[in-house]
């Protein structure tokens, strides 16, 4: 089968949709398919052209701020012309589009591409968040319409993700859970010897931005040391509230809060392999929370917030715990908690790690492919009585 996978964010920049259809389209290649990724990509020349293996640069990327983040995607007048000339070559027999309503790429795909078309729908904004495809939702709903129509098959990532498009877009949907990758995140990775020195590692990775909640792990951390004084924090990750969480700390004395900077996707799975319990203290607009199983497959007992996207990882009290949203006392609590209680984190540990396996790659993108194929006799079905 011929499938072309199409992203509307930059292909340069790391993220969450970017790494599913870069591991969605790993999967399809070991199973023998045929893949194209279409996708913007920063610096943008020789448009058109494959950028890497099996991805062609279709255009550059414009910032586009939102909800304290950056969206990067495709707005350029040319873009038409060069999906015209990339679907006449290919001549998918699948075109599976993630963020499919998001302007830019996605649209002009859906307006001439005569395949099968699949739209996965990864987003969730919760009460007084937005995003990139909220705005879009209701900003041009109207104009939306036919391009939702366009779609043969609809996929949600999660229970969430189903609630805030089905607001928009009543119709049916297949809900296929984002995968992880249980080859580069399980127990069996090398840590780093430079943190294995008998301090407990408390674990935060994300973007510093204001809905990811690290400022809540770096209040709470007075009252963790209060009683456990050997704790060691690593903040993993890069973003524009970085440098005034580093003052924050700077301006206290703090020893062994660690700023890391971005960690490379052969690091990651090495930062979770070096502590004992992972923290996501995010506010909302979380989907599933692909990081949490993240962090279970690496055998890392998980705390996090309360919130939906979360609810749908965590049972409390069986694989993690959750804690109010913006309670860096609670916070503080339930790490200490598990730093008292070796038995209890442990019995996380397990747990998680055989929740995780349910998410693994080869399972989801088995499921992704049976859907292709049932919606491709679906249409034969359909010509054969016409």
């Amino acid at each position: 089968m011929k499938i072309g996978i199409v992203t509307p964010y930059d292909w340069s920049y790391p993220g969450g949709v970017r790494e599913h259809v870069r591991h969605l389209a790993d999967q399809f290649l070991k199973m023998g398919e045929d893949v194209r990724i279409l996708a913007p990509v920063s610096h943008a020349g020789d448009e058109g052209k494959l950028a890497e293996e099996h991805v062609y640069k279709m255009a550059g990327a414009s910032p586009v701020p939102f909800n304290g983040s950056i969206a990067r995607v495709a707005l350029n007048p040319y873009l038409g012309r060069r999906v015209r000339s990339v679907l006449q070559h290919e001549r998918f027999d699948v075109i599976h589009l993630h963020e499919p309503l998001i302007p830019g790429l996605p649209l002009t795909v859906l307006r001439f591409s005569r395949a099968i078309n699949v739209g996965t729908f990864h987003a969730y904004a919760g009460p007084g968040f937005t995003s990139t495809p909220y705005l879009a939702y209701t900003s041009a709903h109207p104009f939306l319409r036919p391009y939702f129509r366009r779609l043969s098959g609809r996929i949600v990532v999660s229970r969430v993700a189903h609630q805030f498009v089905s607001r928009y877009f009543a119709s049916e949907y297949r809900l296929i859970p984002n995968g992880i990758d249980l080859e580069s995140f399980n127990p069996r990775v090398a840590p780093f010897p430079q943190y294995m020195d008998g301090k407990h590692n408390i674990l935060f990775v994300g973007r510093f931005e204001k809905r990811k909640g690290a400022k809540y792990l770096l209040r709470a951390i007075p009252a963790i040391r209060e009683r456990h004084p050997n704790t060691r924090f690593l903040f993993v990750g890069d973003g524009s509230l970085r440098r005034g969480f580093q003052h924050f700390v700077e301006r206290r004395g703090w020893q062994d809060v660690i700023f890391t900077g971005y960690a490379s996707q052969e690091d990651l799975p090495r930062y979770f392999a070096s502590s004992h319990v992972f923290c996501s203290p995010a506010t909302g607009s979380e989907s599933l929370g692909v990081i949490l199983l993240e962090a279970m497959a690496s055998g890392v007992a998980v705390v996090a917030s309360n919130i939906e996207g979360y609810g749908t990882v965590i049972t409390p009290g069986v694989n993690g715990l959750l804690t109010t949203p913006r309670d860096s006392q609670e916070l503080a609590a339930a790490i200490g908690r598990l730093l008292a209680n070796e038995d209890l984190r442990q019995r996380f540990i397990q747990s998680g790690l055989q929740k995780s396996r349910a998410y693994a790659w080869p399972q989801v993108a088995s499921r992704i492919l049976e859907y292709y194929y049932e919606l491709i006799e679906q249409r034969a079905n359909a010509a054969r009585l016409a």
